[in-house]
Order: structure tokens, then sequence, then C-alpha cells
């Protein structure tokens, strides 16, 4: 099992390279960071309670929310500070980002860190914040699809072109391209109803939150992997968010066929970030690869 860390990096709470040096001092295999560019003040989009990491469905949600420093900005300052740390947005809200300069943020910092990118993406969930941002909530799912596949045409080819519905270019040369070849691990989040028809279809792994219990999970991850052999697919590993920081889940997490549980580190300041960490260790060394 690998173990990683998922976690809002504002700028009140300890600073990125704090973070990725003492991430990998203490041999976490990644660092997964997650991603609002504002949050509406008045808020009508309900966010559905999840064990104590979460808050209330309605009501104000906390400053983390809308104190995160941009993911890749966050990111390309641990790179430079680490050498073997995993570096995975933990979700690019790709809905609220043009997939052309987006292609190239990701392909820039897999050039600059070596290879060491999981481009984590997701739809987002508050409709408000994303339609600030010019998205219609009722199209974000197939939005989110053409411009996947179209980062993916992007990262792969040295002319690509698309033509869909939402994402439609000529074709374009854009460089630099990934060290990962052909592209970084897309890791599909969410765990809504047709989320591993995404997955199937434009992911190379699945990252759902421990929304309920691990049995419920365990069942949908048999379904993906059994979908993934029929479609010829292979194996697709399934990186698990929200999990506590408790041994007996972890473990019920590894046997029901996780591949990465995330430790949700809270946002705090320097020292107390690197004590949570020391607590979690103990969990590393006894599950981490």
């Amino acid at each position: 099992m690998k173990i990683g860390v998922s976690t809002f990096v504002t700028d009140e709470g300890i600073g990125p390279i704090d973070l990725g040096r003492a991430l990998e001092e203490r041999g976490f295999e990644s660092l997964f960071v997650a991603e609002h560019t504002h949050i509406p003040v008045k808020r009508e989009t309900p966010y559905i309670p999840n064990r104590e990491m979460y808050w209330p469905a309605y009501g104000e949600l906390p400053r983390i929310y809308y104190r995160t420093i941009d993911p890749f900005v966050t990111l390309t300052a641990v790179a430079a500070v680490t050498r073997r740390l995993l570096l995975a947005t933990g979700v690019a809200l790709v809905v609220e980002r043009e997939p052309i300069n987006l292609a190239k943020q990701f392909a820039s910092l897999d050039l600059l860190s070596g290879g060491r990118v999981l481009a984590g993406v997701g739809a987002g969930w508050n409709r408000e914040e994303m339609r600030n941002l010019g998205t219609d909530p009722t199209t974000r799912m197939a939005l989110v699809r053409e411009r996947v596949l179209a980062m993916k045409e992007i990262w792969s080819k040295e002319s690509s072109e698309f033509h869909g519905k939402f994402v439609d270019f000529d074709p374009i040369r854009s460089w630099p391209k990934p060290v990962q070849r052909p592209h970084p691990p897309v890791l599909v989040g969410g765990d809504g109803p047709g989320v591993l028809d995404r997955v199937l279809e434009y992911g190379d792994g699945w990252a759902p939150i421990l929304a309920k219990s691990v049995p419920v999970l365990a069942g949908r991850i048999t379904e993906l992997q059994d979908r993934a052999a029929a479609a010829g697919r292979g194996r697709l590993p399934v990186t698990v968010y929200g999990v506590p920081p408790d041994a007996e889940v972890i473990g019920e997490l590894e046997a029901a066929g996780a591949d990465r549980a995330l430790l949700q580190l809270p946002t705090t300041p320097r020292d107390e970030s690197l004590a949570e960490l020391d607590r979690f260790v103990p969990l590393l060394e006894k599950y981490g690869d």
C-alpha cells in the first residue's frame, strides 16, 4: 500500500517548501493538493459531509477553501526541494481551466520534476463557483470528458487537434511534452454513480473519497477491475481520499484492493503540521511500500 498525504495548502498553513521536505524526509510517497479558485459568499450547493474531515452540508465553509494557493505553483515549489515525492493535483478542477493551458501546466510540471506528476482531475461540486468561471453545472461531466481527452491529444502528439461540442481547435503544436509517456497518469476523482464509466473511458486510475464503509468501496473496486479486464484495460490503480489515520481502516482498504491511501493533513502552521506528520509515520512504517 502506498501512503500519501492530501491537504489544502494555503497562505495560513505550512508552506510548500517546508511541507515537501518534511514529506520526503519521512518517506511519504506522494502529496495531493486541493484546488479552489474562490468560494462564492452566497452558496446554495450542498456539500456532503464525510467523516470528521468535512463540514456541514450548508453554511460557511472553512477558510482553507478560499485561501488555497494555486496547485501548480505549490507543486512547483515542492518539486524544487524534493527528488522522489510524487506530485499530484487532488484534484484539478478541469471545469474551471481551459484545456490547452492546463495541458501545458501539467507537462511543464512533469518536465521540471523529472516525471513525478499524477494528474488528478475532477468536475468539482460547487455549482456557484463553476458558474462564476463560465461553466454550466449541468454540462460539467461532458465538459471534463472533452477537456481531458483534448489534453491527452496535446500531450501525446506532435501536432494535435480536437473537435467536440465544448472543446474545438484545429491542429496545434504545444511543448514541452511530459517526461512520462504518453502522459502523466490521469486519476479520475469522484464517487458518483457514473464515475467508473469515466475512469474506464479516459482515466488511468480512480480516486474516490472514503465516504461510506470500506466494504461498500470494496464492491466498487471489484466492479472497476472486472469491467477493466473485460475491456482489455488491465488493472487500474485506486487512490482513496479521506482515509483516517487508523491502522485497521488502512488494512481493510489494502485487502479491498486499494493501491494508495491518502491521509488528510489539516491545514495548520508549520510546527503543528510537522507534529501531525510525525503521528502518521507509524502507519507509513507499517503499511507503506
